[in-house]
């Protein structure tokens, strides 16, 4: 029996995802009301078969976007809505079947403990995942733990997140990056920057083959381009913040 809300919405974003995506969002309404799903210029069929399950649920919406623009992009317009809806928080999980849609009601629970807080999901793979996928990561946590001064982003990457709607919604408008790949990892540290505390809870992650309906776009060379040129930006600004992080930090350990 799923909970509802009046404040906060789970947010899907989904461009071109395959068959999991019935499965997911299905799984996602079982947890929560409502729950909304951007289609991001999809046009593997999708889109249609969304929009029917839309036309039956009055928990289910299903926002479409007219071109592909990435996942931020996607994420920022759900923000949009929410803000204009008086939705405070979203949480945002992945259309592909990876995210666990059963553990929707923790998460949420934990977020309106801690309202001002972001709740990030720490992802507890399994032998599905990809070597290269794992290991690589570790290089971006290191990376935003440093950004941040170890403010305690468990994981940078992991989607399945919480985050207060105002507060990223101003960050995403006074800056035209975080739109595509880039677009978790750069949340958590601005987010950080803006004084937003991160809460990390464990949460089982599931990688599928082709076989099983999985569909992946990430792309090794393409994305780890993006996110090695984000580094350098957000470390740009990081030490442009540097003082005032460190008077942050005096001021939390006093």
């Amino acid at each position: 029996m799923h909970i509802s809300s009046t404040t906060h919405v789970v947010l899907i974003p989904s461009y071109n995802p395959g068959p999991k995506v019935f499965a997911t969002v299905r799984a996602a309404r079982q947890q929560w009301s409502p729950v909304w799903v951007i289609v991001d210029g999809s046009d593997d069929g999708s889109t249609a078969g969304l929009q029917q399950m839309a036309a039956q649920d009055d928990g289910l919406q299903v926002l479409v976007l007219p071109h592909n623009s990435g996942k931020g992009a996607a994420v920022l317009h759900g923000l949009d809505e929410a803000s204009r809806l008086g939705f405070s928080h979203v949480l945002c999980m992945d259309s592909d079947g990876q995210h666990p849609a059963e553990q929707i009601p923790a998460f949420m629970a934990a977020s309106q403990q801690q309202p001002a807080a972001m709740v990030l999901g720490l992802p507890v793979f399994d032998a599905s995942a990809p070597s290269l996928r794992v290991k690589g990561r570790k290089i971006s946590n290191w990376w935003v733990n440093l950004e941040t001064l170890w403010m305690g982003i468990g994981d940078s990457l992991f989607g399945f997140r919480v985050y207060p709607v105002e507060p990223l919604r101003r960050i995403m408008q006074r800056q035209h990056w975080m739109r595509r790949f880039d677009f978790d990892p750069e949340a958590v540290v601005r987010l950080c920057w803006a004084g937003v505390q991160p809460v990390n809870l464990p949460a089982p992650v599931k990688y599928f083959q082709a076989g099983e309906g999985g569909v992946s776009h990430f792309n090794y060379w393409r994305d780890n381009r993006l996110l090695t040129w984000m580094h350098i930006r957000l470390m740009f600004g990081f030490a442009l913040r540097l003082p005032v992080l460190l008077l942050q930090r005096l001021r939390r350990a006093s």
